[in-house]
C-alpha cells in the first residue's frame, strides 16, 4: 500500500458502507472483476471495508474466452485480488448469442456471479459501474427513445446487485489503482467502435462537453437520480392499485376501472399485468406499452396486441384479456 488516502477512495468507502449497510456480519459479499481498473479499485475498497464491517469477500473474476490471452488476463487480476487480500476465484463462461455480444457476455457474467453467490450464501454482488458508465447508459436510451424507467439509468441497488461506485469517475478509479499499485488491463474492447457504447463515449460525450462547456456527466447522472425517484413513486402507486383491483393478475384487466387513470399509472399498470402474463419482460418495450394503452383507451372487441415471450392481449369494452399467442396452423 504506497501514498495518502486519495479523497476518491475516501468517498468510495463511504459509498461501498451505505449501499451495502444491509449486509449483517459475517454475511459474505462477492465482486464482480474484470481485471480492469473500476473493479480493481473496488475491489481494494472492499478489501479496506470487508474485515471492518466483517464480510467475507470474494472476487469472482469472469473469463468470457472472447480474446486470446483472456485466461492470462483473468488469472492476473485473481493474483491481485489475493494480494489486497481476498479470497477470488476464477470463473470462464460460454458467451451465447441472444441480444449481440455485449449483450450476452453481460447475461453470461451475471449469472455467473449470481451462481457463485448462491454457492457462498452471498445476497449482495458489488458491480464496478462508474458515473461515466452511468451517464452512457442514460444517453443510449435517450437515442432509443425510451421512457422515464430506462433513463433513470443503473440503480444502486437492484436485486442482489450493488453498484456503491456510481458518484465516482473512471478518473478516480484509475487513481486508486495507482495509489494501491494494482496494475489495471485495458480491454481493446473498450476503444472499439464497432461497439455503439465505445462511440457514445470516445465521440458523443466528449462533443457534448465541449459544445455545452463541460461537466455533461454530472448533469446526465443527476437526471438519472432525479427519474429513479419519480419512477420509484409512480412504480408504487400502480403497486397500489393492482393490489386494490386482484383481477389485474396477468389474466385480466377491466377497462372501466383503469381507463379513468393517469396515463403513468395506466402503462405501468399495463406492463405489470402484461408481464405477470409471461410477457418478456426484456423484450416488452414502450411501443408494445403504448399499444396496449390504445387497446384500453379505444377498446374495440376483438382487436389484439400480441407481445414477445408469446403472450397476446385481446381487447373488449369490458376488460383485456392475457393470453397464449395463438400458434397458426
Amino acid at each position: 500500500m504506497t501514498g495518502r488516502l486519495h479523497e476518491a477512495e475516501a468517498q468510495a468507502r463511504r459509498d461501498v458502507a451505505r449501499v451495502l449497510a444491509d449486509v449483517p456480519p459475517g454475511e459474505p459479499v462477492v465482486v464482480g472483476v474484470s481485471g480492469g481498473a473500476d473493479s480493481l479499485a473496488l475491489a481494494a475498497v472492499l478489501a479496506f471495508v470487508g474485515p471492518r464491517a466483517d464480510w467475507p469477500v470474494t472476487a469472482v473474476v469472469v473469463d468470457h474466452a472472447l480474446q486470446p490471452g483472456s485466461a492470462d488476463v483473468a488469472k492476473r487480476a485473481a493474483e491481485q485480488c489475493r494480494a489486497l487480500g481476498l479470497t477470488a476465484e476464477v470463473v470462464t463462461v460460454e458467451v451465447g448469442t441472444d441480444g449481440g455480444p455485449e449483450a450476452a457476455a453481460r447475461t453470461a457474467r451475471r449469472a455467473a456471479l449470481l451462481d457463485h453467490a448462491a454457492s457462498i450464501g452471498a445476497r449482495a454482488v458489488c458491480l464496478a459501474h462508474t458515473a461515466d458508465d452511468q451517464a452512457e447508459t442514460v444517453l443510449l436510451a435517450l437515442g432509443r427513445g425510451s421512457g422515464a424507467r430506462s433513463l433513470a439509468g443503473m440503480a444502486e441497488v437492484a436485486g442482489a446487485f450493488r453498484r456503491p461506485l456510481l458518484g465516482l469517475r473512471r478518473t478516480d478509479t484509475r487513481r486508486i489503482c495507482e495509489v494501491r499499485g494494482l496494475e489495471p488491463w485495458d480491454d481493446p474492447h473498450n476503444v472499439d467502435p464497432a461497439f455503439r457504447r465505445v462511440r457514445v463515449r470516445h465521440e458523443v460525450l466528449p462533443l457534448l462537453d465541449h459544445v455545452l462547456g463541460g461537466g455533461v456527466v454530472g448533469a446526465l447522472t443527476r437526471t438519472a437520480e432525479q427519474l429513479a425517484r419519480d419512477t420509484e413513486l409512480l412504480d408504487a402507486l400502480a403497486a397500489e392499485w393492482i393490489d386494490a383491483h386482484p383481477h389485474a393478475d396477468g389474466s385480466a384487466v377491466e377497462v372501466a376501472a383503469l381507463a379513468g387513470q393517469h396515463a403513468a399509472i395506466r402503462t405501468r399498470v399495463l406492463r405489470a399485468a402484461a408481464v405477470a402474463a409471461g410477457a418478456s419482460d426484456g423484450e416488452l418495450s414502450a411501443r408494445h406499452v403504448a399499444e396496449l394503452d390504445r387497446l384500453l383507451t379505444d377498446p374495440s372487441t376483438g382487436r389484439r396486441v400480441e407481445l414477445p415471450g408469446a403472450v397476446t392481449c385481446t381487447g373488449s369494452r369490458e376488460r383485456l384479456r392475457f393470453g397464449p399467442t395463438p400458434v397458426a396452423r
